[in-house]
């Protein structure tokens, strides 16, 4: 008697989640000089690029700040301390901003970034492979319009020592963006010489936009 065929079990086809990840992936600069221009998003780990309906509320809210009509950052000074994709950087140049740092420590993603910045001729866009805290402590202090924050969640202890040089590098009524997994409290915030000026949460993301303390009480 021949033993029964052995059965083999069927291949296992690969997770949605396996296929997102190999898939390409962009995000689009949401308005001004480059509105639609795609931003590859490289598959690493950590690496998170802001949610677009999440960019798109935060320069709403920045564009009132500025006082300025279509949604400009005329004249603003920025640093992009944790680029990344450079999303908010180049969001910001689009919008009209004077002068913007992307700030990186990945050399494949700055190498990325060096390339979009020919690409768009974005003279008023810097880029420079380095730590975005150490890039924040060198910058002058009160210059700052804004400064964007969004490091890896996971490195929590990154968020203190950014928003503390952040805060010497802002210039009167300027602002930080604040990316985190969690809300930061009040408690914390006036630690540091801060309060919230805007907050939203979207999916796993907290936006805050923050002000010197000392700002909001003139």
């Amino acid at each position: 008697m021949k033993p029964a065929p052995r059965k083999t079990a069927p291949a296992k086809s690969p997770s949605v989640a396996a296929k997102l990840a190999k898939a390409p992936h962009f995000v689009r600069i949401i308005g001004g000089e480059w509105k639609r221009t795609r931003l590859a998003v490289a598959d690493k780990a950590g690496l998170r690029p802001t949610p677009d309906r999440v960019r798109e509320t935060l320069f709403n809210w920045l564009a009132s700040v500025a006082g300025a009509g279509g949604g400009n950052l005329p004249g603003w000074r920025c640093v992009d301390a944790f680029a990344g994709t450079g999303a908010l950087g180049l969001e910001a140049a689009s919008r009209g901003a004077a002068s913007v740092l992307l700030c990186e420590q990945d050399p494949a993603l700055v190498a990325q970034l060096q390339v979009l910045k020919t690409k768009l001729s974005a003279e008023a866009v810097r880029v420079e492979r380095g730590n975005g805290v150490t890039a924040l402590e060198r910058t002058p202090a009160g210059s700052l319009h804004a400064v964007f924050l969004d490091p890896p969640f996971d490195n929590a202890g990154l968020y203190a020592p950014a928003l503390s040089a952040a805060v010497r590098a802002l210039r009167p009524a300027g602002v930080i963006y604040l990316e985190a997994a969690r809300r930061w409290n009040d408690e914390e915030l006036s630690s540091l010489g801060l309060v919230v000026y805007r907050h939203l949460k979207a999916g796993a993301v907290h936006a805050h936009l923050l002000q010197r303390a000392a700002d909001a009480a003139a």
